[in-house]
């Protein structure tokens, strides 16, 4: 048996002793041994990267160099056997296997040492390739389509946390999941066919108790939290003026009670949303302790209860807890409480405002737009200023196209209020969505509206509140 396999294989030893043969043979060798190892990883590792385009290394390009050394192989057999048989050297008898054959012999450890360096090269390629996939800068600089979600993480509380640690779920199914709609998004990046803007609704996103929950505990006690918000008046000294808000956070004390914001909607409730981004909630159910459940329609819904059915989580309020979108008024304010643009600059609030939400084709011409309009208008309203205070000027202007470059994005169609947020209720109806009075159920209760249960108005845009000054804060 030994000595017909052996004769077999002669043929096949000689004419494989060619450079693309070994080559070939090296880098099936090399493949192997990698997928072998990542494979062992994958079943009794503990941990692990959860970056869905693992799939494109282990699933695609590593079998893929599989096979092409595979493949190598034959091609080299033939063109040795092609080349040997043109020009007539065919061996009579072919030469044993033995390593005591020299040419066998070199055969064998040019395919170890290829093999070995084969191997270093193609892991450590792999490592750093994976490492990189799992980086917040591949996810939002490699695809130009997600500029607008990348300025946003960048300046969000979560920025130091990655990517996949909240988009990709852990586990196969997970990481199918992931491919597949990778698989869809490569599609519509290549044909042009990817919506404008970004779509981003929660039913697309990984629940809060695998991604928030991870790190913030929903039951923790937190009471109350006082709130200063700060604002510029549009008047030549932007005046300042400032709200001073208790909020209830509440939570579960520490005799399981459930009190404030968090603790009341800790309860298990369900709504129905009549559009992907949950803006307009015409239902809303909650299930009692006896098992039964109340709903609250909407007053102002005539037509059946359908829609989309979401359970209720902390993402239903916290939406944009990673990628920060603002108002202009948020991020005007937000930035003069820093100090730029100065509040010194007279009417610099009016005429920011105006110049960050003017129309404009791209980020670079707002760039020069509203750099050469707020250049304009001092140069020609108030050239003492502009004289005197050129350089907090240029500061200003360039502090407004920080704001607009962080939250516009003609190419993308993203423009002030794309993204709502649904965190309070002054600027997009969020907790009004459910809270606006008119969400009523059977015998006739209404789902509360008491401002009180959330919070306290201790001034209202106040330029100079009473409470700030006795708790020694202004």
């Amino acid at each position: 048996m030994f000595g017909k396999l052996e004769k077999n294989l002669r043929p096949v030893l000689f004419y494989g002793n060619n450079p693309l043969s070994l080559i070939g043979g090296a880098l099936t060798s090399a493949s192997a041994f990698v997928l072998i190892g990542f494979w062992v990883v994958s079943v009794f590792g503990r941990g692990g990267s959860t970056n869905p385009y693992l799939g494109i290394v282990f699933d695609l390009f590593l079998p893929g160099l599989f096979i092409l050394g595979l493949i190598l192989i034959p091609i080299g057999i033939g063109l040795r056997h092609s080349h040997l048989k043109a020009a007539g050297q065919l061996p009579a008898v072919y030469p044993q296997i033995d390593l005591q054959d020299p040419v066998f012999r070199r055969g064998i450890e040019v395919v170890i040492a290829a093999t070995f360096i084969n191997f270093v090269i193609v892991g450590t390629a792999t490592y750093r390739g994976v490492s990189y996939m799992d980086s917040p800068n591949f996810c939002g600089q490699s695809c130009h389509v997600m500029a607008p979600q990348w300025a946003a993480y960048q300046v969000s509380p979560h920025s130091h946390v990655a990517c996949v640690e909240c988009h990709i779920g852990s586990g196969i199914s997970a990481a199918v999941e992931a491919k597949v709609n990778g698989t869809k998004q490569l599609l519509e990046v290549t044909f042009g066919t990817y919506p404008h803007p970004i779509e981003a609704p929660l039913s697309a996103l990984r629940p809060a108790r695998a991604t928030c929950e991870q790190c913030h505990m929903p039951t923790r006690f937190v009471g109350d939290k006082l709130l200063v918000l700060t604002k510029f008046g549009d008047d030549q000294k932007n005046s300042i003026t400032r709200s001073v808000v208790v909020l209830h956070l509440g939570g579960v004390d520490s005799l399981s009670h459930l009190s404030g914001i968090h603790g009341h909607h800790l309860d298990d409730y369900e709504y129905v949303a009549t559009d992907p981004s949950d803006q307009t909630i015409i239902s809303v159910s909650k299930r009692n302790a006896d098992g039964s459940v109340t709903q609250y329609v909407s007053s102002d819904w005539k037509g059946p209860v359908k829609g989309v059915v979401r359970r209720m989580d902390c993402m239903d309020c916290h939406n944009q807890a990673t990628h920060v979108f603002q108002t202009p008024e948020q991020a005007l304010d937000e930035v003069m409480v820093d100090g730029t643009p100065s509040a010194n600059l007279p009417f610099v609030h009016k005429q920011g405002m105006q110049l960050i939400q003017a129309k404009y084709s791209s980020q670079a011409d707002a760039a020069a737009k509203i750099t050469s309009g707020l250049q304009d208008y001092y140069k020609t309203q108030y050239p003492d200023v502009w004289n005197g205070q050129h350089d907090t000027v240029e500061n200003a202007a360039r502090m407004l196209v920080t704001i607009y470059d962080r939250n516009v994005f003609p190419s993308m169609k993203v423009a002030w209020g794309t993204y709502p947020d649904n965190i309070g209720h002054m600027d997009y109806p969020g907790c009004f969505r459910c809270h606006d009075g008119n969400h009523v159920a059977k015998g006739g209760k209404v789902l509360t509206n008491d401002c009180s249960v959330c919070h306290n108005l201790l001034n209202v845009d106040d330029p100079n509140p009473k409470v700030l000054t006795e708790l020694g804060m202004q």
